[in-house]
C-alpha cells in the first residue's frame, strides 16, 4: 500500500470516528424533555440545542445550552440549572422515552388490545383525558405530561382515530351498537 492511500485510509477512519461522535452526540441530547426547573421545583419542557452539543462533543465533553424552556420568555436569563439533570439522565427525561414507559404492559382503555413496542416512526397511540377526548402525544404540554398521564388514559392509535372522527365529524359516523341484537328477518 502506498504512502497516500495509506494516509487516504486514516483520514477517512478519523472522519467516519469524528461523524459518529457527532452523530451520536446529537442523538443523546435531541428531542423534549422534562426536568424540574431548580428555581420553582415545577415541571417544565426544555429542548437541547443539539446541534450545539454535536459540534461541541469534539473538544471533549459536549457543552449543553437550551434552545427553549416553558418558563421563557420570562425567565429567559435563568442560569439553566436545570441541564444538570438532562446531563445526569438523558434518556430517562426525553418526553418519548417517558411515554413509552408509560405504555409499557397497558391495554387499550376502548379496545383493549395490548400496547407493542412502540416505533420511532409511523403511528403511534394517544391518551384519553378524563373527558374522554383523545389526544397525540404532541398536544400534551410537557410541562403538565405528569399530571395528565396520571389522570389518563392509553389508547391505541386506531381508537384515537375513532374517537376523534366522533367528536369531530359525528354527522359521518354511525354508531352500528344499536342495530345490535335486531335479526336480519
Amino acid at each position: 500500500m502506498s504512502v497516500p492511500v495509506a494516509v487516504g485510509v486514516a483520514l477517512g477512519v478519523v472522519a467516519v470516528l469524528v461523524a459518529g461522535r457527532m452523530l451520536w452526540s446529537w442523538w443523546k441530547f435531541r428531542g423534549l424533555r422534562v426536568v424540574n426547573c431548580p428555581e420553582n421545583r415545577q415541571p417544565v419542557g426544555v429542548v437541547v440545542d443539539a446541534g450545539h452539543v454535536a459540534a461541541t462533543a469534539l473538544a471533549g465533553a459536549p457543552q449543553l445550552r437550551l434552545t427553549s424552556c416553558t418558563r421563557w420568555p420570562e425567565r429567559a436569563g435563568c442560569g439553566q440549572q436545570c441541564l444538570s439533570q438532562v446531563e445526569a439522565a438523558p434518556e430517562d427525561c426525553l418526553v418519548r422515552n417517558i411515554l413509552v414507559r408509560w405504555y409499557a404492559g397497558k391495554r387499550c382503555a376502548i379496545c383493549g388490545r395490548p400496547f407493542g413496542e412502540i416505533p420511532l416512526a409511523g403511528v403511534k397511540p394517544a391518551v384519553l383525558l378524563a373527558d374522554k377526548r383523545s389526544v397525540e402525544w404532541s398536544e400534551i404540554p410537557a410541562d403538565r405530561l405528569q399530571e395528565t398521564l396520571a389522570a389518563a388514559s392509553p389508547i391505541c392509535f386506531a381508537c384515537h382515530m375513532g374517537n376523534t372522527m366522533v367528536r369531530e365529524h359525528p354527522e359521518l359516523v354511525v354508531d352500528r351498537t344499536r342495530f345490535e341484537g335486531r335479526s336480519s328477518n
